[in-house]
């Protein structure tokens, strides 16, 4: 690099070039921010527990206060789904082989008690047709044998033991006609053999499912669980709501007692509900007791298989209730932030008496009104310990 040496230039221009430094190094250091910087806000102190911010802090902006209220109830929400009232749902398999020859009903609808829901051409079933005649035959031969022994032991042709043998076959012919006549009206035969065997409802109310079609070939062994039924019948005007509960809700989801559902498919729409029946034990797994509740459905609104929420109230006599965000857990012990005047924040250990997903109810620890950081607490947290931690050390 090329040196310039003022003892080379005229006394005038070296006064020029010397006046030009100044100004450039004054220059330069107005670009470092040496002169003309605004100065940084002052940062909050801590005085004894207190966390002091000064006025017109940008942090106070981001911290968002609010009262305390006045215990009165926790909504406490509880997952649920939607099914049928078993009570009033019938699953139609087939009882006997054979080929669906016609289909009667689709899914939905209405049908009553005793309706012929689709024919089946079943070999089976005419077997246990041919099994009734049969035993009618030998009802009518046996009778006919008995009234003949009567008439020989009045005659004294024969034995007292022969006629008593005769009326012993008579009893067994008659109770065995009973008993196939008994099984062919059972699925829906009249006399004769013919083969045909009708599934009807024994339920009235509307066919929500149906999962058979024209020709199909049918087992009874297709049947049991993982195996989708003939025919569902239910009447959808009522459904059935299975809740899981945690043990704390246990004492409010009695029989008896009412809840509202709440659904994706009708915001701002809740619908009550009534629970009828409790599990007296706990899924080890999840620690939730299974409870069945009971809705109306007399608008069809509401599907079987639908995700809900069950909203239950707990009422509390006392105590105050803020927000869930406001309270924080250290270890086992729970705090808040109240602000007592503006700028001025404390740590608070309170006492929970009941928890929801939205609101939480203070046994003690708060009055009510007092001002409560709902939003950001976290971060007030730790602004806590770092002026804490500084303060140990000696340093502002």
């Amino acid at each position: 690099m090329m040196t310039i040496r003022p003892a080379l230039f005229p006394s005038p221009l070296r006064a020029a070039l010397s006046a030009g430094a100044v100004l450039v190094l004054t220059m330069l250091a107005a670009c470092n921010g040496e002169s003309g910087a605004a100065p940084a806000p002052a940062e909050a102190v801590l005085r004894g527990q207190q966390l002091v911010f000064p006025a017109g802090h940008p942090q106070l902006r981001l911290l968002k206060l609010a009262p305390a209220r006045p215990g009165e109830a926790v909504d406490l929400p509880l997952s649920a789904k939607l099914v049928w009232n078993e009570d009033r749902t019938q699953r139609i398999y087939p009882a006997f082989a054979g080929r669906v020859d016609r289909i009667a009903a689709d899914v939905g609808q209405a049908v009553k008690a005793g309706q012929v829901l689709a024919e089946l051409a079943s070999p089976d079933f005419g077997a246990a047709q041919a099994d009734a005649a049969r035993a009618e035959a030998d009802r009518a031969l046996t009778a006919k044998q008995l009234q003949r022994q009567r008439e020989l032991l009045a005659a004294g042709i024969v034995a007292q033991r022969d006629a008593e043998q005769a009326e012993a076959d008579a009893a067994r012919a008659e109770a065995e006609l009973a008993r196939a006549r008994a099984r062919v009206r059972m699925y829906g035969g009249g006399a004769g053999v013919n083969q045909q065997l009708a599934l009807r409802a024994g339920v009235a109310g509307t066919v929500v499912e149906r999962n058979l079609n024209p020709g199909q070939e049918l087992r009874p062994d297709q049947s049991g669980p993982g195996v989708p039924p003939l025919f569902v019948i239910s009447d959808p005007a009522s459904l059935w709501v299975q809740i899981d509960a945690r043990e704390s809700e246990v004492d409010l989801l009695r029989p008896g007692s009412t809840f509202e559902l709440e659904l994706a498919a009708y915001p701002g729409r809740r619908f009550e509900g009534r629970v009828a029946a409790m599990a007296d034990v706990i899924d080890p797994a999840t620690r939730t007791v299974k409870v069945r509740g009971q809705v109306a459905n007399a608008d069809r609104l509401l599907k079987a298989e639908m995700l809900a929420t069950a909203h239950l109230q707990r009422r509390v006599g006392e105590g105050v209730v803020v927000p869930v965000a406001a309270v924080l857990l250290r270890g086992d012990r729970h705090w808040v932030f109240v602000s007592p005047k503006p700028g001025v924040f404390e740590p608070r250990e309170v006492e929970p008496e009941a928890m929801g997903a939205q609101q939480v109810v203070l046994r003690r620890g708060l009055e009510v009104g007092e001002q409560v950081v709902v939003e950001n607490a976290l971060l007030l947290e730790r602004q806590l310990h770092a002026a804490e931690a500084g303060a140990k050390a000696g340093q502002p």
